[in-house]
């Protein structure tokens, strides 16, 4: 008698025990923009973002901690999206480039919450051709999505949804949040197709830049001259290339009366603009302003949204158990070297943002220098889960360091690679997507080496930041740098063993 009731004790006090742990592990909210890039976040204190702050995304770092060396693995929204979920490198998880189909039968971070009681939805934006699997929810755009009224998709079934984008993508986590199950803790990637083109701003925001100058980079009317040949054959450029529906002198998915007001706000302008005639310098720079201006207030879609998550977190008691993460799959190109995109391994595009509050744990106003990236997400997410971390994930959580110091042996240098998107064509013609050819490097603290091997061309480059951030002038072949090239060409072959990494 007294053992059966010994076991029964010990039977509901491990319930309980397991209750209590299901009850005090945290919430976590993923908000992952597009393109969003560091630039214009006024966290990270650049010129750009003073004409459009980000109150809201700077609060998650205000209370937590700003990271300022995140770097990705592969500049490119697909397979950056695989690197978050699998926590391993493009050529592992098989997402190379934008036109694969991801293989969802594979182990990502979203199921192993699943295996531990988590409960895990993503809306928005998805972009990887296969249904999304490990989510008990999700309602996601195919492809790019539009700016306005969005196609949503769940199981298949297509919902369209009056409004603006970013708005419509909040209105669906709401709504997710407030009627999902209240006894399990919750993982939720919330993902904007902003700020990716055709740039379209909410209209609640048009004209609010209207009479404003914005600030021209140093290097926006760069000759490519002192690198490698591989910038010189690039395809983004602002001033020739980019498409004429990213600077609203066309119009893109916009129809009815939306597509009238849109319209009628920019036509007037427009029609200046061709009676102008302007040509040269003149021509490039109001392509610029056109273009920023319309990136700069899509950011503050972002931003006035990832507000209206946080009040909800404040409102329905939720803030201090719920850790929220931002960031996007990529930097991008805002006028340096006279570009917009990504791709390349330049710092732009290289850096990404994130910031990330977690009450209790992360001791608010941090900033932490260390070298960190996306292919870290998942091994971060499911250590603040308390899940196991598969040996198979590349990545290092990195809750050390939200925690307040960095292991001794962590990372001092991180490999990058971006395969290409070959398109036809002739190298001077360049038939690489936007220009940008395959290259493969080695980013350190203060320096960067990169190796463009393609076709005809084998070139390095190497920049010193503390001496040119802007990477305008490659020090390779100067006897000055030898034993830096040295070891860091060293470290490039160490890296890509580790890593599995083929030739």
């Amino acid at each position: 008698m007294r053992d059966r009731r010994f076991i029964a004790f010990t039977g509901i006090w491990i319930l309980a025990a397991l209750v209590s742990s299901a009850e005090d592990r945290p919430n976590i909210l993923f908000i992952f923009s597009d393109d969003h890039t560091w630039q214009t976040i006024s966290a990270y204190g650049h010129p750009l973002s003073k004409v459009v702050p980000t109150p809201n995304i700077d609060r998650i770092g205000e209370e937590g901690i700003r990271f300022d060396r995140c770097l990705v693995t592969n500049s490119i929204c697909a397979p950056s999206r695989a690197v978050v979920l699998t926590g391993k490198y493009s050529r592992l998880n098989g997402q190379m480039n934008n036109f694969n189909t991801f293989d969802g039968g594979q182990v990502t971070f979203p199921k192993l919450l699943q295996k531990t009681g988590y409960e895990t939805a993503i809306v928005g934006k998805w972009h990887l051709k296969s249904v999304p699997t490990g989510f008990d929810h999700h309602e996601v755009m195919r492809g790019q999505g539009r700016y306005y009224n969005p196609v949503l998709y769940t199981d298949g079934e297509p919902t369209e949804y009056e409004g603006y984008n970013t708005d419509v993508v909040v209105d669906r986590s709401l709504k997710w949040l407030t009627s999902r199950d209240s006894d399990q803790p919750f993982m939720l990637m919330c993902q904007f197709k902003a700020t990716h083109g055709p740039f379209q701003p909410a209209l609640r925001h048009l004209g609010e830049l209207d009479d404003v100058t914005v600030p021209v980079p140093d290097n926006f009317f760069d000759d490519y001259g002192g690198r490698s040949r591989a910038p010189a054959n690039h395809n983004t450029s602002i001033a020739e290339i980019m498409p004429l529906s990213n600077l609203s002198l066309e119009y893109r998915n916009i129809q009815g009366e939306q597509l009238e007001q849109y319209r009628g706000h920019f036509s007037r302008a427009n029609k200046a603009f061709e009676k102008a005639d302007l040509q040269g310098e003149e021509l490039a720079l109001w392509r610029y302003q056109r273009f920023i201006k319309n990136f700069l207030l899509t950011s503050k879609g972002i931003d006035e949204n990832v507000g209206r998550l946080l009040d909800y977190l404040d409102e329905s008691g939720l803030a201090e158990n719920t850790i929220v993460i931002y960031a996007a799959d990529q930097g991008f190109f805002l006028g340096e070297h006279g570009w917009y995109d990504k791709r390349w391994m330049y710092e732009e595009c290289l850096k990404t943002p994130l910031l990330v509050r977690w009450p209790g744990v992360a001791q608010a106003g941090q900033v932490s220098a260390d070298i960190v990236s996306n292919l870290d997400f998942a091994p971060m997410f499911l250590e603040m889960a308390g899940a196991s971390i598969p040996g198979e994930i590349q990545g290092r959580s990195l809750v050390p360091l939200l925690k307040g110091s960095a292991p001794r042996n962590w990372r001092k240098s991180f490999y990058y690679k971006y395969y290409g998107e070959r398109r036809g064509g002739s190298v001077s013609e360049g038939y690489y997507n936007h220009g940008v050819p395959p290259h493969e490097g080695v980013a350190a603290e203060r320096y960067k080496l990169i190796h463009y091997k393609y076709d005809d061309v084998d070139e390095w480059e190497f920049f010193d930041h503390q001496r040119d951030p802007s990477e305008m002038k490659s020090e390779y072949g100067n006897p000055e740098y030898a034993d830096k090239i040295a070891y860091l060409k060293t470290e490039l072959e160490r890296l890509k063993t580790k890593f599995k990494i083929e030739n």
